[in-house]
């Protein structure tokens, strides 16, 4: 009875999500479906109703709005041109400096957008232009902004650790901390292929070092480069919690905008705010379908069946994650990273004690797959992201993730094989 419930439960909802039904709703019709089956659980609509409430009232969850708002304030400020034009000065010099600024960028932006498919969009469309004016292939330009955007959601503030934070009912703060040497690691393989590529196929340089400029334009970006530092110290030296921050975030990029860089008005504000009131609007009505979808995963024992199916297997901790990971990798090359998350934490959480699997790391873990899936043929959303953005087919941007492939797939294997890469820091600050 419980395998014909799993596979129902996993069955209906990828057949709702591969018809395009909306995550959110694909969640609830599973659930109402499988309550109608004659195996399934009694329709119950006061069960319903409690947990998708229970789903949406957190206080953590406030994170993700202020986030997103503190994001959409700091792209209309200036801050963008501001940290571009720094990231040039530092690096553009160099054999292959845009493709570095590309990588750079996105390291100091990370987590702004919160989502690695709109800094693709965003940024990168930005980014793609820049060097293709300036002497670069444009299946070289594409490559590097497809892979450096997903460097975003590693680094903190992070939407989609947020999210796993909110499911898996671990602390915001600390798996924020646990995302930074994964993150950095990410751009170090990033940086070091472009190095490469960039010394063989003899990329150009963005002209010539000028101390003077470089020290005005890093100027201008130190307010923008408070932002990360403001957030990340006050977590860490217990100011504010991870959900305060986000507020915190939200008051430093408005009084940014109307005071430093007198870029906004009331009326963008105005926008911004409705903006992002209708993105939350959805977050929350997903985050309670989840709920009612986690609550009767676990009514019908489907996560000790997949435990005793994982565990069956005799396979050691590591091996175990290679295989959970290779599923998300996956599943992510063709689902967006919210929608697999708020689909298997629910079903990995309650195994972790039994497979002796850390949730930090295993969060860890789980938000790069999902990212590295993003860029990967033959649905990774990206992809398609920038076909639509560039001038290159898909063909052509497919192969020009090509050369990213190995190092951040080195990375991700770096990850789930040593846990201090993202523990060690937590640790030190006291976290774990």
């Amino acid at each position: 009875m419980s395998e014909l419930l799993l596979a129902a439960f996993i069955g209906i909802l990828f057949l709702l999500y591969g018809i395009g039904v909306p995550a959110a709703y694909s969640l609830a019709l599973t659930v109402i479906s499988i309550m109608l089956l004659p195996i399934g659980p009694d329709l119950n609509f006061i069960v319903i109703t409690q947990r998708f409430w229970s789903g949406m009232n957190s206080w953590v969850l406030l994170a993700v709005p202020f986030f997103l708002m503190a994001g959409r304030i700091m792209n209309i400020t200036g801050i963008t041109d501001d940290m571009f034009n720094f990231a040039t000065e530092l690096v553009g010099p160099v054999r292959g400096g845009l493709a570095q600024v590309n990588v750079v960028v996105s390291l100091i932006f990370s987590g702004m957008s919160g989502s690695a498919v709109a800094d693709a969009a965003g940024i990168g469309s930005v980014e793609y232009e820049a060097m293709t004016t300036n002497g670069y292939e444009g299946e070289d330009a594409v490559g590097i902004t497809g892979a450096s955007s997903i460097i975003g959601p590693i680094i903190p503030p992070s939407i989609p650790i947020v999210v796993y934070a909110v499911l898996a009912q671990e602390s915001i703060g600390t798996l924020f901390i646990a995302g930074v040497v994964p993150g950095v690691l990410m751009a170090l393989a990033m940086a070091g292929t472009v190095y490469y590529l960039a010394r063989t196929q003899d990329w150009p340089s963005a002209g010539s070092y000028d101390l003077s400029s470089l020290f005005e334009s890093f100027l201008k970006a130190v307010p923008g480069l408070m932002a990360p530092l403001i957030i990340i110290g006050g977590i860490l030296f217990g100011v504010f919690t991870a959900t305060e921050a986000a507020l915190v975030a939200v008051v430093y990029a408005i009084l940014l905008g109307f005071f430093y860089y007198r870029s906004i008005t009331l009326q963008d504000l105005y926008e911004v705010s409705k903006e992002t009131f209708e993105d939350t609007a959805s977050i929350v009505v997903i985050f309670g379908f989840a709920n009612l979808y986690a609550y009767w995963l676990t009514l019908a024992g489907i996560p000790d069946l997949i435990g005793n199916i994982v565990t069956g297997l005799g396979a050691s901790t590591a091996v175990t994650m290679l295989l959970l990971a290779l599923v998300l990798l996956v599943l992510g090359t063709f689902m967006e990273g919210m929608a697999v998350l708020l689909i298997m934490v629910p079903m990995l959480v309650p195994l972790y004690p039994e497979l002796g699997i850390d949730p930090i790391h295993f969060g860890i873990v789980m938000v790069v797959t999902l990212m590295y899936g993003l860029i990967t043929p033959p649905f990774g959303l990206i992809l398609f992201v920038l076909e639509r953005v560039t001038n290159e087919s898909l063909d052509e941007v497919m192969r020009s993730m090509l050369p990213y492939y190995l190092p951040l797939l080195v990375v991700l294997l770096l990850v789930i094989l040593y846990p201090e890469l993202s523990l060690a820091l937590p640790e030190a600050f006291g976290l774990l």
